[in-house]
């Protein structure tokens, strides 16, 4: 179901007003649509810049009271959902902004904790796609000590496509530098796919802003190559 958030912007330069428009406008391809607020009844959300003197008008405002605000740069204030330092990572400060707005049911499953054999539950299962043998294995381990323990393997685009065609997949982990196949190009077309995948997971990636926000607009996290250390992959599987 599609969501429309409105978005107060106050402060901020030409540069970072720039980056942020573009985020909101790429956002409308997404379920969760941001747009800038301009009148009529009040923001769903203030993104607030801490140098602009009216950040502390807007902070201090009792008819404010309980708007979702999302603070950038020095001095957090105690009202802030969410605060970034500069220089500001825009992916970062969107996905904070879907964090705020997703409907607040459970997650799918919980990695944390296996469901109990009686439970009733389907099995959580994942899929591995990556042509590196070790790289499979290494990712097969990670998920194991995550209490996800039956996953797929595929070696190519193609056969991981199939796969998904055919099985219900809570986890998709996507090697990007996959022989012969557009990795993004896989990433999408396994997150239009059904069953749908709910979580998926970009590996061996670039660690730049804009393969970021490409992950994000993918609707994936994203990996970097030479980055993938056991604490960073446990981090995000117990998010999702």
């Amino acid at each position: 179901m599609t969501r429309t958030v409105s978005v107060r912007v106050i402060g901020f330069g030409d540069g970072e007003r720039h980056s942020l428009n573009t985020l909101l406008r790429l956002s409308e391809q997404r379920d969760i649509r941001y747009q800038l607020w301009q009148a009529g009844p009040g923001p769903d959300l203030a993104l607030i810049d801490s140098q602009s003197y009216e950040a502390v008008l807007e902070m201090e405002s009792p008819s404010n009271a309980g708007l979702k605000m999302i603070w950038i740069g020095a001095g957090t204030p105690p009202q802030a959902r969410r605060c970034f330092q500069r220089p500001v990572q825009w992916a970062d400060v969107i996905a904070a902004m879907d964090e705020l707005f997703q409907p607040q049911a459970g997650p799918d499953f919980d990695l944390s904790m296996p469901a109990p054999l009686d439970s009733g539950y389907p099995m959580r299962r994942a899929l591995i796609a990556s042509a590196d043998r070790d790289h499979r294995l290494y990712l097969r381990a990670r998920l194991a000590l995550a209490q996800l323990t039956h996953a797929d393997e595929a070696e190519t685009g193609p056969d991981a496509l199939e796969l998904a065609r055919h099985h219900r997949y809570d986890l998709a982990l996507v090697d990007l530098s996959l022989p012969g196949c557009d990795g993004w190009k896989l990433v999408r077309q396994l997150r239009a796919g059904r069953p749908r995948i709910h979580h998926l997971i970009a590996t061996n990636g670039k660690a730049s802003a804009g393969e970021r926000v490409r992950a994000w607009l993918a609707g994936a996290h994203n990996l970097p190559a030479g980055s993938i250390d056991p604490s960073h992959l446990q981090a995000l599987l117990a998010r999702v």
